[in-house]
């Protein structure tokens, strides 16, 4: 039941996020679907490629608990769970809202600049953040402790993403 409780809560979240983006800015919508292989540097493709091993493994690992019931996740921290699931796909909704250059690849493209309004006012990488929060929230929704274990990796991946990315637009991104 928790697994058909997460799709549902996952792929309307994701819809209303894509609906949204083809009406009001299509060219973003363009830029987040080229996916990993537009990535030019092989380092970033082997992150993204790490980031989603971890995440599925945070499923797997959430699904075998659940499965082999390895632990025991109150109602209310499931419930909590899913309410994390919609917080997150918010906190993505509103970073890819407020910077139209949130493309899945790392470039600076033209008339590009620094964005630090909106989530960007409170924290520099609020779609980062947004999928620690997803990493978080999965686990909790699928009824598991141990599926907690993948937010280490995921932190360490999003960090060594974040690493090359400041780096990258230091040198090439004006502001």
């Amino acid at each position: 039941m928790n697994g058909w409780v997460y799709l549902v809560v996952s792929l309307a979240s994701s819809a209303m996020i894509l609906a949204y983006l083809q009406r009001a800015d299509p060219k973003l919508l363009e830029r987040r679907l080229r996916g990993p292989a537009a990535e030019k540097e092989t380092s970033q493709k082997l992150i993204q490629l790490a980031a989603v091993i971890v995440f599925a493994g945070s499923i797997v690992l959430s699904s075998l608990d659940q499965r082999f019931s390895w632990s025991h996740v109150p109602l209310f921290a499931t419930i909590a769970g899913y309410a994390l699931v919609a917080v997150c796909f918010l906190i993505i909704f509103l970073a890819l809202r407020e910077n139209t250059f949130a493309a899945v690849n790392i470039e600076v493209e033209a008339g590009q600049k620094v964005v630090s309004t909106g989530p960007y006012a409170i924290v520099r990488h609020p779609y980062y953040s947004g999928l620690l929060v997803w990493v978080f929230a999965t686990p909790l929704a699928l009824g598991s402790w141990w599926g907690l274990l993948m937010l280490v990796p995921m932190a360490l991946v999003i960090a060594w993403r974040i690493r090359y990315e400041e780096r990258f637009l230091t040198e090439h991104l004006r502001g």
